[in-house]
């Protein structure tokens, strides 16, 4: 175990936050994937970023894996990894699906009691890329200091600012500026990855790739608010998938596959079409597809008439099971709990959320105090509600929902060589994998561009790595889209 780069922190005034000298503990270790023996140094540690007069402004946290015996940094990829919130550290792809080391828990059941498991990841990324985990300002151990203050880094354009100077010092400091870069982001992380790409390019930084895992470039298809009818549309092959898994449907189809593909086609063809007719859609019309929409889902067809045919996914979540009190979960249908309010109409928690925050919590915890040499008796901030709560969403000019659709899109057409993967799970109620597929279809770029963009689909939720057989489908698909990435 070894500390290196002590950096001063700034004087502070009586207003400002106290200082953070820049601290590094790296340790040696081994992890095995694909019967390969991998040494790497794991590096804890932290970075400042500077404000325009050279007076430190934030105090980042990262991990760093990075493979041992790698002599030209040219060959090595490196991975910089994010979750999202936002407010969330990256703990979940972390100890979820990319680093050295997992989360070991029971899918889609309730938490199981303390002490919990960390086992060494056979589906890590180690192999393939050095993996940087970075926690944004206000997540994990990551602070502003000085006279900054939390609200310039919350917010889409300051998040994106702040995270970008951040790579650009890490690939400074480490001298990796001609290794091949990818973003890793999943939920608001993949906002923040799309904004990213293309900042990095406005300061020479080229990015060879993106893994987005729960898609969330174009908030109108995930947000329901009255008026905006197209979360309706999208989030319908997610009820249906749902219900087909809880055995919910009158007439089970035998292949889930078969039968997602005949909703999104119905969902397209004939309910988008019906719900843009609004209250000029026929009596016998708006009676015959609530029908329909009751077969697909599950829910009596007298109350999806009743509600114009509207279905919103918390009251779905809610009503799918049938059992007073009874919901299943947003980030990942396949979990079921009791909702605190059992008499509320709409789920107001989460069970796919309390299964996993106690062992990811108390995990990352014990990964970077005992395995990796942090000491430090600050608050690790797993996912920070303040945070979330305070986001200022930077869309007043556009007058509508958070876009960063076109983002992606200048990035692909200014670097044609820009691979994407993006990852959905078919039970996922927070970011549906239909609307990810939509997304993409209009991302508007060239033909020649669009087999750029892979869509690939998991039986999972959101967080599709808790459920092994989608974490071994991930690790598969991403091992051979980084060999395309790279051109290998």
């Amino acid at each position: 175990m070894s500390e290196a780069h002590e950096k001063p922190g700034n004087d502070t005034s009586d207003e400002a936050s106290p200082a953070r000298p820049e601290r590094q503990v790296q340790t040696s270790h081994t992890t095995t994937i694909e019967g390969q023996a991998i040494a790497y140094t794991a590096t804890a540690g932290t970075l400042n970023l500077e404000d325009a007069k050279h007076a430190d402004r934030a105090s980042v946290f990262y991990v760093a894996y990075v493979k041992d015996g790698v002599d030209d940094p040219s060959t090595r990829p490196v991975t910089f990894c994010f979750n999202g919130g936002p407010g969330s550290s990256a703990v979940w792809l972390q100890l979820g699906a990319f680093g050295p080391r997992r989360v070991e828990m029971s899918d889609a059941a309730a938490p199981l009691p303390p002490p919990y498991d960390l086992v060494d990841n056979a589906f890590g990324l180690l192999d393939l890329t050095d993996l940087v985990f970075v926690d944004p300002v206000g997540t994990g151990f990551s602070r502003p200091v000085g006279k900054a203050k939390g609200e310039e880094f919350h917010s889409v354009k300051g998040d994106v600012e702040s995270v970008g100077a951040f790579i650009a010092k890490w690939i400074s400091r480490y001298a990796r500026w001609n290794s091949p870069r990818f973003l890793a982001g999943e939920s608001y992380g993949t906002t923040r990855a799309a904004g990213l790409v293309h900042h990095l390019q406005e300061r020479g930084i080229v990015c060879n790739g993106l893994v987005l895992l729960g898609l969330a470039l174009d908030f109108t298809t995930f947000v329901f608010e009255p008026g905006n009818d197209l979360p309706n549309v999208l989030y319908l092959p997610t009820y249906a998938a749902t219900s087909w898994y809880h055995d919910r449907l009158d007439e089970r189809p035998p292949d889930l596959h078969d039968f997602l593909e005949e909703v999104r086609e119905f969902a397209v063809e004939t309910y988008a079409p019906a719900l843009l007719r609004g209250a000029g859609l026929p009596a016998d019309r708006k009676h015959a597809l609530a029908q329909r929409l009751a077969a697909y889902t599950g829910l009596p067809a007298g109350e999806i008439e009743a509600r114009d045919l509207r279905i919103e996914y918390l009251w779905y979540a809610k009503r799918v099971l049938g059992e007073p009190g009874r919901t299943v979960g947003r980030l990942d249908s396949r979990f079921v709990g009791i909702d605190p309010d059992t008499h509320h109409p709409r789920a107001t928690s989460d069970p796919s959320f309390d299964a996993p925050i106690g062992p990811y919590s108390a995990l990352i915890n014990d990964h970077l105090r005992r395995h990796l040499g942090w000491e430090s008796d600050d608050e690790y901030e797993v996912l920070s509600i303040a945070v979330n709560e305070a986001w200022k969403w930077d869309q007043d000019a556009h007058m509508g929902f958070p876009h960063v659709v076109q983002d992606l899109r200048r990035a692909l057409l200014a670097n044609p060589h820009l691979k994407v993967l993006v990852a959905s799970g078919l039970y996922d109620l927070a970011t549906p994998f239909f609307a990810s597929a939509y997304t993409v279809d209009h991302l508007d770029v060239d033909e020649s561009l669009r087999a750029n963009v892979r869509l690939c689909w998991y039986e999972a939720g959101h967080m599709m790595y808790v459920h092994p057989p989608s974490l071994a489908k991930l690790r598969a698909d991403l091992k051979g889209w980084y060999a395309d990435a790279l051109g290998r």
